[in-house]
């Protein structure tokens, strides 16, 4: 693995030589990589049965991670895994990445390298090729871009666009717990600031630090699904709030729904937490984000199929677009539901 422990600066290197250094310990696990890093672009192939999935994301330091309290070690995993999850979304399994960087020069070889090792560990858990990308000097910051490739029978492939009505609405996990999650690293930001000899108080909040920090993309939906023999009729990760993914089905899929907040799933550590930061733990679920659930429509012929899985919630069902999308809360009253989850530009 990656052992250098002294620092060792950039320009010392070179573009070309930091890659060699980075890559130098990539592994293929996917016979249909064909060729991986070091040509000028990576070479797929798959038979005529399958199709290939491509999504691409971006984390810009100061508006997706702050370095001051992420590890880049978590940092490298996190990126990797949000874009897994997109590739998920689409009922698919990823297969390779490519990955772009620019560092400033603030960074050191060492730096990236622990960047890189949660990079690998990601390729190496979910069993995805690093295969290609782009490294160059930012003027201030980091970015990190992956582009993330993956294979799905293409009769298999689900879209935004297919939920209709009577479909009933699900959820994978709980919400609301990573942006709890970065509440309690803000807070501890904002102590440290004041007064940098307080150490942080993160005890007890382990589960909800992870879903920030090191969120999962759910891969084994995918696999649970199959075996199943459910296909979605829709489906969308829950990267920008349950709000937000439920307007987007509903828009694409020309229909409305009723969402029941009494269904939402929330762990007791996000509502605990919620409440003793003054949060409504259902807003925190519907507007927090970067949960990288999976929230998918069925047919309601295949309740009885998902039923009595444990990591799947009905939330609610799909109804005409003329009915529009509410919430029903707990009181019983309507309510429209609003997007007010993350907004890059705002």
């Amino acid at each position: 693995m990656l052992e250098n422990k002294e620092r060792t600066e950039l320009t010392s290197i070179g573009e070309f030589g930091l890659i060699n250094h980075l890559t130098e310990h990539v592994e293929i696990y996917n016979s249909s990589t064909i060729k991986g890093i070091g040509d000028d672009a990576a070479v797929i192939k798959y038979d005529n049965e399958k199709q290939t999935v491509v999504s691409t994301d971006m984390l810009v330091e100061g508006v997706h991670f702050d370095l001051s309290y992420v590890p880049l070690k978590h940092l490298g995993y996190k990126a990797v895994s949000v874009n897994l999850s997109d590739i998920c979304a689409m009922n698919a399994t990823p297969k390779q990445i490519t990955l772009s960087i620019a560092a400033s020069n603030r960074f050191s070889v060492e730096a990236l390298e622990e960047l890189y090792e949660g990079i690998l560990f990601a390729c190496q858990k979910y069993n995805v090729d690093l295969v290609g990308g782009d490294t160059t000097t930012s003027p201030s910051g980091l970015i990190i871009s992956i582009t993330a490739i993956g294979e799905a029978n293409k009769n298999d492939i689900v879209y935004r666009n297919g939920a209709k009505e009577k479909d009933l609405l699900c959820v994978s996990g709980d919400l609301g717990g990573a942006y709890m999650g970065l509440q309690i690293l803000e807070r501890e930001k904002f102590v440290f600031k004041d007064n940098p000899k307080i150490q942080p108080d993160l005890v007890g909040n382990d589960y909800i630090l992870e879903r920030q920090l090191k969120p999962e993309p759910r891969v084994d939906i995918i696999e649970l699904l199959k075996t199943l023999n459910v296909t979605p009729t829709s489906m969308i990760d829950v990267s920008d709030g349950l709000a937000s993914e439920i307007i987007h089905i509903c828009t694409q899929s020309e229909v409305g729904c009723e969402l029941y907040e009494e269904k939402i799933p929330i762990d007791p550590q996000t509502f605990d937490r919620a409440r003793e930061f003054d949060l409504d733990p259902t807003v925190c679920a519907l507007s927090g984000g970067e949960d990288y659930e999976l929230l998918f429509t069925i047919p309601i012929s295949d309740y009885d199929k998902i039923k009595n899985v444990p990591d799947f919630t009905v939330i609610g069902h799909i109804t005409a677009k003329s009915s529009g999308t509410n919430l029903i809360a707990k009181a019983g009253t309507s309510h429209p539901i609003t997007a007010q989850g993350w907004n890059s530009f705002k």
